[in-house]
């Protein structure tokens, strides 16, 4: 992933409105101290359009604020919008997750472009880049109108091909377990590369010390799953909204293009031991 392309999908609150803290409605509940209506600006947001509880987000109630990412859609809707409010402008609001959704495939097809794969799809990948960005860079009443669920159709099923090229000759290849069930499952220190975990359900999967080289993660639930000391930096298709999602430590290994979780502590990684012969809910992986 280039460092260009990184920083146009990365969030730069200091060029955006707060639209993340106006748009959506969020209600009280283990990710939000607060009910929040859609379209009301968040009772924290301060003037210039800033958190005011920022660094203190999750002791104060909020952690679901800490894994969204807009993948820097925010800054560039407001910079195309050119109205004076921005998280007040109807149009604004109706673009808005059009092009976050925009955003999150381009990170996925970017990562996708900068994979060893055969030559007719990286053509394939790289057409699909090109759709993906002209469709972002419209206005807010073309980003509206988009269809975001058959783009995202069109690019899952390329992504999915993508998948199965770059995990090919890898151990676990061919071991599919797409949308799985792994809430709370043991798979410390499991060797899972290769294996496609796309949109499984890794709630509180104790992931300690595994190794997720070249994994399909996306769409993979990984809220409160243990990272410590596992591998990822070579997973496929990882955001940072799953990372931070996640419980890690120093030990954890993240994708170059990632920077570790503010709430992670830095210590050693804790290595788990050997894998019970049954895993938790939904069994192991490999299975």
């Amino acid at each position: 992933m280039t460092a260009g392309r990184r920083r146009d999908l990365t969030a730069d609150c200091s060029s955006c409105a707060g639209l993340c803290c106006v748009l959506p409605a969020f209600a009280a509940s283990a990710d939000f101290a607060i009910d929040k209506p859609a379209g009301r600006a968040c009772v924290h947001l301060t003037g210039d359009a800033r958190c005011g509880i920022h660094a203190d987000l999750r002791q104060r109630g909020f952690p679901g604020c800490t894994v969204f990412d807009c993948f820097g859609a925010g800054q560039r809707l407001v910079a195309v919008a050119a109205v004076e409010q921005p998280a007040a402008d109807p149009g604004v609001a109706a673009a808005f997750p059009v092009l976050r959704q925009l955003h999150e495939l381009l990170w996925y097809l970017t990562e996708a472009g900068a994979l060893s794969l055969p030559a007719d799809l990286r053509g394939e990948v790289a057409a699909a880049l090109d759709r993906t960005d002209r469709l972002a860079a419209g206005t807010p009443d073309e980003l509206a109108a988009v269809d975001a669920a058959a783009v995202r159709a069109e690019a899952g099923e390329l992504l999915g091909r993508v998948s199965e090229a770059a995990r090919a000759g890898r151990r676990g290849r061919g071991r599919d377990r797409r949308g799985a069930d792994l809430v709370g499952a043991d798979l410390r220190r499991a060797d899972l590369r290769g294996v496609s975990l796309r949109g499984a359900y890794l709630i509180g999967a104790d992931l300690r010390g595994a190794d997720l080289t070249a994994t399909d993660l996306l769409g993979a639930d990984l809220r409160a799953a243990d990272l410590r000391g596992a591998d990822l930096s070579g997973a496929l298709f990882l955001t940072r909204p799953q990372a931070a999602a996640a419980r890690g430590d120093g030990g954890t290994r993240l994708p170059a293009a990632f920077e570790r979780p503010a709430h992670w502590p830095a210590g050693v990684p804790v290595r788990g031991a050997r894998p019970h012969p049954r895993g938790g809910r939904g069994g192991a992986a490999g299975r």
